[in-house]
């Protein structure tokens, strides 16, 4: 402050002719002495420990430079702002000063604690930190810096195991229970908003049993100080500090005491006493020796002549310019020749307080100004704690913090950062495990967000991203792979040809085919033998045609599903079914009016010709038709793909379409088999050596028995399975037919052709 006041009154172009004077009082760090010394500066005690001796006359404060702390800032803001004399702080950093309705006349020169809290929760959200603990001075710039901090890192997903607060005057118990929730606590991250006078008392409590290794995140109070680099567990300490800056002269300045100047000064005499250890007193009476006057400061290596740390002191040194700045734009007037002040204009602190408003100036680069708060432009360096060569911490910039940015580009890290115990991994604290995809997070109950279970996701759902919330369905054709995280295409099902069970069906369709073409070429062969031309010969080709395309018409329903084929393999079915039943049907009422034609009188025979026959077969087939036609105008069936039997495939079948339809032509065949049935049982025991009536008894028993199994087979069977299903049933009810009608009378054909004679017959009557 003084080396700053000196320049402004040697200078020619800042307040010309005029000469500012000083006077300095101690707060000791305490309210109440800042208070008390608030009221002296105003009521004009001359109970300074030093002032400008050169001033020739006094005149009322204009402005306060000071104080560091927040809390008594606060206060002596409080009396001060009453009588509208401007506070400039320099190292005041309480977010709460930039209420101007409580503090109008407050100024400072280093940035809000709001702007620090921001930077801060960047900072560990960059990092990947969710866990952290706080710890914070029980002061006004602990208290409301860590609620600022801790507004902003729960916006950005952080969570906070512990917050304690502390003050070096607190009990030792305090103290002791503070560092124990430091030892015992799972977060690794440890966020540090305390006064440098505070910290020690608790680096030396946690020095006694050193906690397993934390990384240290620490604010500007304390992140520069030399003295709390000594503490070896604090390797690797990050934090933001006020920018390093350069006050040229300030070190030759300070070197150029002289024992005389030192006299004069209480606070001086103080400082060389300490640094020489001597006394400048006379009258000694302590044990050091008397200053003889050969001390050099040049040979000093102490803070006090270490200018490459400048920060806070450049604070001090914008804070006094920025004041000198207000009064010049208040008393002096430029010209186009020159500047000109008018020495005998007193200028009062309300006029000075407008004027540093609206300062603005650079000096040594640096820009000088205050917002509508107060505030000046943050900007912060990113420092890290960083052991040396020869074993000693020293600081390192590893970012900056730049407010003035666009939003979004204010932060800005480099990776030469040493962490703790010297790693250069970046540490992890988090309370649980990111978890990945395929997976959800599930609150831990009475614990903050950030602890949480990951639960996989449930059958059919997937999660495609880090830590989801929720799982979300696959759409109806997809379903999600193993590791429940992507979803993709379900595999297609239908009875295809590739399947062992499709080849075994179609085997045994082409073979049911094949048995009765040649059942047809072996009846065409004997078609002369009585065994042939009994009970109507053109019935039994026209039956072994029906069945020949019974057994073709299973082959339609293996593939895929096609608008045609589904249309074709129900419709053929039913179709062929009908033509076959009808040729059993008329062969069985042959044999039934056949005996009943033997009756003296009868002439029943002439309606059941073979014209007759043929009718009939025409009729009943084309009943069946007439249905199936109707089926397919209206609602014929369709391919579709089914998502619901399955959720893990999709099966591609037949849709009915029109249900009545189906049922309509099943129901048609099934009466028509009844019908088929109840005859050949009533002709059962008629007495003729070709009589088929039991051939079509056990037949027709056969085919009701298959087809009655079937519905309950057909309605209870999954996906593909019902496809096979109903082609098993046409195979069986098809293979009863061929064989129970046709297999006895190839055997006498083949085996025993001395029984298919007109003689064998006569003989056997």
């Amino acid at each position: 402050m003084i080396f700053a006041i000196n320049e402004i009154n040697n200078s020619t172009e800042l307040l010309p002719g005029i000469k500012l004077g000083y006077q300095i009082y101690d707060s000791c760090a305490s309210v109440p002495v800042a208070v008390h010394s608030a009221f002296q500066l105003l009521n004009g005690w001359d109970s300074a420990i030093d002032k400008d001796s050169s001033c020739s006359q006094s005149g009322g404060v204009v402005a306060v430079v000071g104080d560091s702390g927040s809390t008594p800032s606060i206060s002596m803001s409080r009396i001060i702002g009453s009588f509208n004399i401007p506070l400039v702080s320099y190292f005041a950093t309480c977010a709460c000063l930039s209420d101007k309705q409580q503090y109008p006349t407050f100024f400072r020169t280093i940035p809000s604690d709001q702007f620090q809290a921001d930077a801060l929760a960047k900072l560990v959200k960059h990092f990947g930190w969710t866990w952290i603990g706080v710890v914070r001075s029980d002061t006004d710039y602990g208290n409301y810096g860590v609620a600022s901090f801790l507004n902003a890192a729960q916006k950005v997903g952080i969570c906070v195991e512990y917050s304690e607060s502390f003050l070096r005057t607190d009990a030792q118990s305090k103290i002791q229970r503070v560092a124990d929730v430091i030892r015992r606590s799972t977060a690794l991250i440890v966020v540090a908003f305390i006064d440098s006078g505070d910290l020690p008392v608790l680096l030396d409590e946690l020095a006694l049993e050193p906690p397993p290794p934390r990384q240290w995140i620490i604010s500007e109070g304390w992140i520069t100080d030399p003295y709390l680099m000594t503490y070896s567990f604090c390797e690797g300490a990050i934090g933001f500090a006020i920018q390093k800056s350069i006050i040229p002269g300030l070190k030759e300045f300070l070197l150029d005491l002289s024992p005389t100047e030192v006299a004069s000064s209480s606070v001086l005499t103080e400082f060389w006493e300490d640094a020489f250890n001597c006394s400048l007193k006379t009258i000694n009476k302590t044990d050091k020796r008397l200053c003889d006057g050969n001390e050099d400061l040049k040979m000093l290596k102490n803070s006090y002549t270490d200018t490459s740390q400048l920060r806070i002191s450049n604070m001090v040194y914008k804070a006094v310019y920025a004041i000198a700045h207000a009064i010049h734009n208040a008393v002096c007037r430029e010209t186009v020749v020159s500047t000109k002040c008018d020495e005998d204009l007193r200028s009062d602190s309300e006029q000075i307080f407008k004027k540093l408003q609206k300062v603005y100036f650079f000096r040594n680069g640096y820009p000088v100004s205050f917002d509508a708060n107060g505030d000046p432009v943050a900007f912060y360096e990113l420092v890290n704690w960083q052991k040396s060569e020869s074993g000693v911490f020293e600081l390192v910039t590893v970012g900056y913090y730049d407010a003035s940015l666009p939003k979004g580009q204010e932060f800005h890290v480099n990776n030469n950062i040493s962490w703790l115990k010297g790693s250069t991994q970046v540490p992890v604290s988090v309370c649980s495990e990111r978890c990945p995809p395929g997976t959800r997070k599930v609150l831990q109950k009475g614990k903050p967000i950030c602890c949480y279970d990951c639960i996989p996701c449930p059958e059919g759902e997937i999660s495609n991203t880090t830590d989801s919330p929720d799982c979300f369905p696959c759409p109806s054709e997809l379903w999600p792979n193993a590791q429940r995280d992507a979803c993709f295409p379900k595999p297609v099902e239908f009875l295809s040809y590739d399947e062992v069970l499709a080849i075994i069906l179609a085997a045994f369709s082409v073979s049911g085919a094949c048995l009765a073409i040649i059942t047809a070429a072996i009846f065409f062969h004997h078609r002369t033998t009585p065994i042939v031309r009994a009970n109507n010969s053109e019935l039994s080709f026209l039956l072994l045609f029906s069945l020949t395309l019974c057994f073709l018409c299973s082959l339609t329903f293996i593939g895929a599903p096609s608008d045609w084929s589904c249309m074709l393999r129900h419709t053929a079915f039913g179709i062929t079914f009908v033509l076959c039943i009808s040729c059993v049907l008329g062969k069985t009422v042959v044999v039934l009016m056949a005996f009943k034609a033997t009756l003296p009188g009868s002439n029943v025979m002439k309606w059941f010709g073979p014209p007759q026959q043929r009718m009939t077969v025409v009729f009943f087939t084309f009943v069946q038709v007439i249905i199936c036609t109707v089926w397919l105008l209206l609602s014929p069936p369709f391919p579709m793909k089914n998502v619901s039997t399955y959720k893990e495939k999709i099966i591609l079948e037949c849709a009915l379409g029109s249900a009545v339809g189906f049922w309509a032509v099943l129901g048609y065949i099934g009466l028509l088999a009844v019908f088929c049935f109840v005859l050949a049982v009533l002709a059962r025991k008629l007495p003729d050596y070709f009589n088929e009536a039991k051939l079509i008894t056990f037949s027709m028993l056969i085919f009701c028995a298959v087809w009655l199994t079937f519905i309950p087979a057909y309605v209870s069977s999954p996906g593909k399975l019902t496809v096979a299903v109903e082609i098993f049933a046409i195979l069986a009810s098809s293979f009863g037919l061929i064989l129970c009608i046709f297999a006895p009378k190839c055997f006498i054909i083949i085996v025993q052709p001395e029984k298919n004679s007109k003689k064998y017959v006569i003989n056997k009557k």
